[in-house]
This record gives C-alpha cells, sequence and structure tokens, in this order.
C-alpha cells in the first residue's frame, strides 16, 4: 500500500501497488454509490472531479468507464506531480484533463455540464473552506445534467456533519442522502439534480453484485448500513 499524507498524519489517499485502479479508503468506494443509483452502464458520460488527492477515484473510473470524459480540478500543483510520479495518474487526453484551479471558483465560472461531480477537497488540517458552503453547492448543482448526481465527502473532524447536510439540502431543495458512516471512517452524502431517483433496494442489491461482478467494486456492506438506517424498501433522492 502507498499513502498520500500533505505533512500531517491524515491519510489523503491510498493506493494498492498491485491493483492500482482499486478504491482502498471505504468512503472513495461510497463515493460511487451513484454508479448504482444511475445503474445505465453508460453513465456518468461526463464527470468532474474536484480535489485529485491519490487519484484513486480519477484511475477507478477512467479504468471502468472508459467513454467518460472526466475533469478534475486540483489548487495544488504539486498533488497533481505526486499522484503522477507515485500514484499511477493516467495521462491527459481527451478522455482526462487536469486543471490547476480552486475548486470553488472553478466552480462560479464554469458553464460546462456534468453527470457525476466527486468533491473531496481538503487542506493538510482536513479542512474543505469553500467547498463546503451553499455557494458552492449550489454551482454544483448548475452544473449538473438532467441525470446528474454529485457526491460528497464530509470530513469533519469536530463538528459533525450536520451543518454541511443541512448547507447541501438547502442546495439540492432536500434531495440529499447522509450514508450512516461506518464505525471508523468519513461521512458521504449523495445529493441528485433533474430525473428524480427511486429504486428498492433490492435492485441495488441485484445492481451492486452485477458492478462487484464487473469492477470488483462490494457496495452490498454499503447497502447494509443504508437499509438499516432508512427502513422501507427503496431509495429515493
Amino acid at each position: 500500500m502507498r499513502y498520500l499524507h500533505f505533512g500531517s498524519e491524515l491519510v489523503q489517499g491510498a493506493m494498492r501497488i498491485a491493483r492500482p485502479w482499486s478504491l482502498e479508503l471505504e468512503y472513495t468506494r461510497e463515493m460511487m454509490l451513484p454508479l448504482l443509483l444511475r445503474a445505465d452502464g453508460r453513465w456518468p458520460r461526463s464527470v468532474l472531479q474536484v480535489g485529485l488527492g491519490s487519484a484513486s477515484i480519477t484511475r477507478f473510473l477512467h479504468r471502468h468507464r472508459p467513454e467518460a470524459a472526466i475533469t478534475v480540478v486540483e489548487i495544488v500543483p504539486e498533488v497533481v506531480a505526486a499522484a503522477r510520479q507515485f500514484f499511477k495518474l493516467p495521462e491527459e487526453d481527451e478522455r482526462l484533463r487536469i486543471e490547476i484551479a480552486d475548486g470553488h471558483d472553478y466552480m462560479a465560472r464554469s458553464r460546462a455540464r456534468f453527470d457525476f461531480i466527486a468533491v473531496d477537497g481538503f487542506d493538510e488540517k482536513g479542512r474543505s473552506g469553500m467547498l463546503d458552503t451553499l455557494p458552492f453547492y449550489l454551482n454544483c448543482r448548475e452544473r449538473l445534467t438532467a441525470e446528474g448526481m454529485m457526491a460528497v465527502n464530509l470530513l469533519t473532524r469536530r463538528k459533525g456533519v450536520a451543518a454541511s447536510a443541512e448547507r447541501l439540502r438547502k442546495a439540492f431543495d432536500d434531495r440529499v442522502r447522509v450514508l450512516p458512516p461506518p464505525e471508523a471512517g468519513n461521512t458521504v452524502a449523495l445529493a441528485a439534480a433533474g430525473t428524480p431517483v427511486c429504486e428498492s433496494f433490492a435492485d441495488l442489491r441485484a445492481a451492486a453484485r452485477a458492478l462487484k461482478a464487473q469492477t470488483g467494486l462490494d457496495l452490498q456492506p454499503t447497502l447494509a448500513r443504508l437499509v438499516a438506517a432508512c427502513g422501507g424498501d427503496h431509495l429515493a433522492l
């Protein structure tokens, strides 16, 4: 295993050298839950990733969604350099574009639209700054397509995630699901725009089995926690 740190004990990314396309950290796996909710194997066709880290999500989607155009916005050039040198960041081409920019500023000025936005941006102290604000989330919603979904890593070390979740709910008219976190790990929130999501847990479990067979990604533990937390027989967003 190879880990990325920003000069502190906080793990900012991880890669198993023998399987670089695998998602080793649990929260990165849970950020892929939209792949079950938009179960068309061609979704997403366009991805925006805010915060590169060790490029785990980039590698996974680059390998398993070859038709997707991926744009990565990273504020620190050294992170991109480290991802290229140590974490097998794929070469830029028509499928992958890296932009050095502040994620908040990029969302404010961009006019592009994306099927899937993944937000995982923090500094060395685990602070997300302007990436956890109502204006940022509103801009993210504007940049989503009619089939758009967003996954956000809500790493909050001291204050919990309630305030962040409330900002997301305001931005997305309450179409937000905060995933019940594992015993030790980050909390991931999902938000949807456009076409409503309403999937039975039985169908989601079948989709999870198919996704595992295709990619090795196992989302069954996440679904089990969702069923226990939500009750009912379906998930709606």
